[in-house]
C-alpha cells in the first residue's frame, strides 16, 4: 500500500511536478493549495508525512506546522524560498523533522522524505514480544527502540522522529562525549549540517521533553567546544 503524503504548496506548477515525481516513486500525494485546506485534509484523513511550504497565501506555514504537530507526530518536511536561517530554526523548534530550501532537486526531496519516514517507523514487535534489549532505562527515563518512543515515569515524551534518533544515539553512547559530526554520523546525517546550529535546536527540544528543568539539564550535558554527553547516572 502506498504511503500517503500531504503536500501543502500554493505553487501549482511545483505541486504538479512533485506529485508526479513522488507518485512514480510509489507515494500517494494529496495536494492542498493553502494552509486552511491542508489542515482540513490532515484532520480528515491520516497521512504518513507532510511536505509543507512556509510561504502560503492564507497563513504562515510555521503556524500550520505548529497546528499539525499539536495533533500528530507524523514527519514534517518544510520547504521555503526564504533564505533567513531564523525560519529554519523556528520551524525545527515547532517540531518539523527536516528543512529544504528552494530551489531544490526532486531527488534530494525524495531522499529526505524517505529518511524522515524511515526514522518515524516503529519496530514490528508487539509490546508483549519486544525484547528487554530494545528498552534502555536511565532512572525515570525509558527509551524504547522498537516503539521509537521515550517516556518519563510512563508519561510519553513529545519527540519528532529525528529527535528520537538523536536521543537514542546519545543514550547508546552514555558517558561518552559526542561531537556534532559524530551525532550526524550516528543518525546518517540526512537532515542537518554540523556547521550550523540546527543540531543544537534539536537538542534543546529534546531537553524540553525529557529534562525536569531544561535550563539546568541533568540528562544531556553540554561539553563546550566539543559536543554533548548523555549522563549515565540519572534520577
Amino acid at each position: 500500500m502506498s504511503e500517503r503524503v500531504l503536500l501543502i504548496e500554493d505553487d501549482s506548477r511545483l505541486a504538479g511536478m512533485l506529485s508526479e515525481y513522488l507518485g512514480k516513486a510509489g507515494f500517494h500525494v494529496i495536494h492542498a493549495e493553502n494552509g486552511a485546506r491542508g489542515l482540513a485534509l490532515h484532520e480528515r484523513d491520516p497521512v504518513h508525512a507532510v511536505i509543507l511550504d512556509l510561504m502560503l497565501p492564507d497563513t504562515d506555514g510555521l503556524e500550520i506546522c505548529r497546528h499539525i504537530r499539536a495533533r500528530s507526530d507524523c514527519p514534517i518536511l518544510m520547504l521555503t524560498a526564504r533564505g533567513d536561517p531564523v525560519d529554519r530554526i523556528v520551524g525545527l523548534e515547532m517540531g518539523a523533522d527536516d528543512y529544504l530550501p528552494k530551489p531544490f532537486e526532486p531527488r534530494e526531496l525524495l531522499a529526505r522524505l524517505r529518511a524522515i519516514l524511515r526514522r518515524s517507523r516503529t519496530g514490528p514487535e508487539s509490546e508483549g514480544t519486544r525484547s528487554s534489549r530494545d528498552v534502555l532505562r536511565y532512572g525515570r527515563l525509558e527509551i524504547d527502540r522498537g516503539a521509537r518512543a521515550a517516556s518519563i515515569d510512563g508519561a510519553p515524551c513529545p519527540l519528532t522522529g529525528y529527535q528520537f534518533s538523536l536521543l537514542l544515539a546519545l543514550a547508546e553512547h552514555a558517558g561518552r562525549v559526542m561531537s556534532r559530526d559524530a551525532l550526524m554520523d550516528a543518525v546518517k546525517g540526512e537532515a542537518i549540517d554540523s556547521f550550523d546550529r540546527s543540531i543544537d535546536v534539536h537538542v534543546s527540544r529534546i531537553r524540553a521533553a525529557i529534562e525536569d528543568d531544561p535550563k539546568k539539564p541533568r540528562r544531556i550535558l553540554t561539553m563546550r567546544g566539543t559536543g554533548y554527553v548523555f549522563a549515565k547516572a540519572q534520577d
